[in-house]
Parts: C-alpha cells; structure tokens; sequence
C-alpha cells in the first residue's frame, strides 16, 4: 500500500493494531494456563474478553471507512509476543515465572498504548468523530490494564524475591525481613513518583 497521505497512514496503522490484536487473542490463552496467581490469571483471562472487544471496535472503524481490516502482518507484536511466548517455557519458579509473564504483558500494553494514541490522534485530526470515541476507548482500557498489571507485580515481584531469598535463608528470617522491606520498597516507590 501506498501512503500518500494521514489517511492512508491511519488506516495502514489500524490495520497494524488490528493484526496485533488478532496476534495476541491467540497468545494470550498460554499465558493464562502458565500463571500461578490467581489473581494475574482472572486479570488476563478479562483483558482477553476485552481484546476481542477491542478488534471488534476497529472492524467498526473499518466499516466505517469502507476499508479491508486485513493487512500486513504487526511485526512489532510478532516480537513482544515472541519474546513472551519463550518466557513461558523457560524453567524458572512459578512466582518468578507469573512476575516474567506480568513483565511481557505490560510489553504489550505499552505497544498497545503507543499505537492507540497515536490512530485516536490521527482520526481526531481527521474529524473520525466515532472512530476517536471507540479508540479512546480501547486506549483507556489499555491503561487500565496496565495499572492493573503494575499493581499485580508490586505482590508478585516481592514474593519471587522472596522466594529467592528463602532459599538461602531460615523460614524465620524471611518471615521476620519480608514485610519491613516491602515497606521499604513502596515507600521508596512513592518516594520516586513524588519527586
């Protein structure tokens, strides 16, 4: 396809979001059946409802704009997903594992963010009226998923610590250390955001 103009780049990076979507409708069910946590398991089995939520609403735009969905496919998501399939067969502990499969979902997250800024942006800049309304949308529920997976790991990533340091140390000890130094982590999180 040639791009000639901001439509033609808007619907060329919709069709972009679009197989990415599709990419990880299909990668996200192994993610799921990986997780320990039940906690992370419930956040991505609803994050996978809201997908196909998601590539529905583009369809919508499509239509909208009497154009084919179908395109070349997301190379960017390839890789994200890629990388994230690899962690899910590496051997590792499972609290280690569900802190590594957090990390390559917020990966997606973020794509998902970037690209969804940028197409609302575009079909505001375009008059999309509709189309900015369904894609803002996506891209809150795109944040939103992200909060969520962020405040998932500040449990799981201390109990991967944790769990690495029992190892080495008595179920005393672990007992005894592990709550002053979440505090101590949080507190110096906040800290950080403040300043």
């Amino acid at each position: 396809m040639t791009i000639a103009s901001l439509r033609d780049l808007y619907v060329e990076q919709l069709r972009d979001l679009y197989d990415g979507e599709n990419q990880i409708i299909k990668a996200l069910p192994k993610m799921i059946e990986s997780t320990e946590s039940e906690e992370l398991r419930s956040a991505l089995e609803e994050h996978l409802e809201i997908t196909r939520q998601q590539a529905q609403r583009l369809e919508t735009i499509f239509e909208g704009l009497g154009e084919d969905a179908k395109g070349e496919k997301c190379k960017g998501m390839e890789g994200i997903i890629k990388e994230g399939s690899e962690v899910v067969k590496e051997d590792m502990s499972d609290t280690v594992k569900d802190a590594a499969i957090i990390a390559a979902a917020q990966r997606v997250e973020h794509y998902e963010i970037a690209g969804y800024g940028t197409v609302r942006t575009y079909a505001d800049l375009l008059g999309e009226e509709q189309a900015v309304e369904l894609l803002q949308q996506t891209l809150d529920e795109e944040k939103e998923a992200d909060e969520k997976l962020s405040q998932l790991a500040e449990e799981i990533n201390v109990e991967a610590e944790e769990g690495e340091g029992e190892e080495g140390g008595s179920e005393m000890e672990s007992e005894e250390t592990a709550k002053p130094r979440r505090s101590a982590k949080s507190t110096a999180k906040k800290g950080k955001r403040v300043a």
